[in-house]
Order: C-alpha cells, then structure tokens, then sequence
C-alpha cells in the first residue's frame, strides 16, 4: 500500500512539473509576442513620421518638418534617421549649433558604420563653418574610421587641419580678427552717421542764419517801401536781393551728395563682402 502511495505521488509531482513548465513557456511566448507587436507599433508610428516630415521639407515647409521629425525621435530615441535628417535639416538653414547636438546624437545611436560615418562627416562640416577647426579635425578622423575610403571625407580632413595649422599659426586669431573687422565696420558706419547729422545740424544753423537774414532784409524793405510810398520794380527788387550768407551752391550740393553715396557703397561692399566669407568644404552627406 505504500508503495503504490509513492508512486502514485512521484506521478503526480511529474504532472504538476510539466505543468507549471507549460505554463512558463506558453507566458514566457506570450510576452514575447505582446514586446514584438508593440515594437513593431512603434516603428511604424516612427516611420510615418519620417515620412512626414520628409514630405514638409520637400515642400519648404520647415517648421512642421521640425516638428515631424521631434515627433520620430520622441517615439524611437534610439534611432539615428530621425536625428541624422533634422540635423541635416538645421545644417541646411544655417543652425550649426543645434546641427552639431543632433548628428552627435545620430552617430551615438546609429548601427551602422555607413551611418556612423555620415554622422561624423557632417559633424566636421558644421564645425567648419563655425572655424572650430580642431573639433572638425576630429570629427573627419571619426568618419573616416568608418569609412577609410570616402574621398569627400579625406579632402574636408586634410582642408580641416591645414587651416587649424594656419589658426595656430596665427594664435587662434581669425575670430578674433573677425570681431575687430566687424567693430570696424560699426565704427565707420557710425562715424558717418555722426558725419551726416554733424552736416544735417550745419545745414539747419545756416538756414536759420539764413531766415533770420530774410527777416532782417524783408524789414528793412519794408520800412523803404513805407517811406517811398510805392511798391518796388521787380528788376529793382532783384538787384536789391543780397547774397544769402551759408548757402551752398547747386555744385558744392551736388559734390556733397556724392561724398555722402561714396561713403555709403564702401560700407556696404564690405559688408556684402564679409556675408561672402566661408570655407569650401565638400557637401553634406545624403539624408
């Protein structure tokens, strides 16, 4: 009898084992299956919003692009597309700084060493155009450790530290160079402003002088006519017109004009001529 006992438990110790190891693996598949779809949910919302945002960028609309995109990374942070493409995005517009956080931020998540070396190239490019040399210098090296061969990516480098040598060279004057370029050019654009309201405030004493003249000249008529009880001739009335005192002539006027248009135009060429300032680096790698 006990030993039928025995048995009969030990079968059922087995059963209930099988049981449970059921169970385990049938939740164990379950949740498995629950992560995968909610992977998958997530791609896809990823997905479209790409897709948007590459659609409002080919129709210039930039601001919901941004928007787009934010939206892509906020629901997959550990995909690089979205953080590479609004980077490329702000490069394109200028925004080296926030250019420089997102394809950091792309070259930290990205799988692959073809996107890791997108991500570094366009790095250095943003760099460039700030003149950090060195960080540029830097970020080319990266890329091209990911991709030894690109050419695009050897020119940038080898541009990148020749004018780091020239920056060095120079005691990392050139934006300091830049700055007192810049002052320069408020100063002069100031000292002619001061020039002209200087020109503005003489013309204005000379015509009160001059008005005052008139006053005086308007009076003195007057009291001639008063006394000769008759209007003047008007040949007589011109020959009696003195020479009014400050006026400038119709050349001097026109001398001043020019002066004033001259002065205009250099500083405004060497304004244009700062905007044209850069660097020619090679492109941007594609989205």
């Amino acid at each position: 009898m006990k030993t039928k006992n025995f048995k009969h438990n030990r079968h059922k110790l087995r059963l209930n084992t099988f049981c449970l190891f059921l169970v385990f693996n049938l939740s164990f598949s379950l949740v498995a299956q629950v992560v995968s779809i909610e992977k998958q949910m997530v791609l896809k919302e990823s997905k479209k919003a790409l897709t948007d945002a590459s659609y409002e960028m080919a129709n210039d609309n930039f601001s919901k692009a941004e928007a787009a995109y934010r939206k892509a990374i906020s629901i997959n942070p550990n995909e690089d597309t979205g953080k590479y493409n609004l980077g490329t995005a702000y490069y394109n517009k200028e925004m080296n700084e926030v250019a420089m956080s997102r394809f950091k931020q792309a070259a930290a998540v990205a799988d692959t060493k073809l996107d890791k070396h997108k991500a570094f190239h366009n790095l250095g490019n943003t760099f460039m155009n700030e003149k950090k040399y060195k960080e540029a210098v830097e970020s080319y090296k990266n890329a091209l450790r990911n991709n030894p061969k690109d050419e695009e990516t050897r020119y940038n480098y080898a541009l990148a530290k020749e004018l780091l040598e020239d920056q060095e060279k120079n005691g990392g004057n050139d934006e300091n160079k830049d700055n007192q370029e810049d002052k320069k050019d408020e100063d002069e654009e100031k000292n002619q402003e001061n020039e002209n309201n200087k020109k503005d405030g003489e013309d204005g004493e000379q015509k009160d002088e001059q008005d005052k003249g008139d006053e005086e000249q308007d009076k003195k008529k007057g009291d001639e006519n008063k006394d000769k009880g008759k209007p003047d001739k008007p040949e007589d009335k011109e020959q009696q017109q003195p020479t009014e005192p400050g006026k400038l002539s119709p050349q001097q006027v026109k001398n001043l004009l020019e002066a004033m248009n001259n002065e205009e135009r250099k500083v405004q060429e060497k304004i244009n001529a700062k905007k044209q300032k850069g660097l020619k680096v090679k492109s941007e790698k594609d989205w």
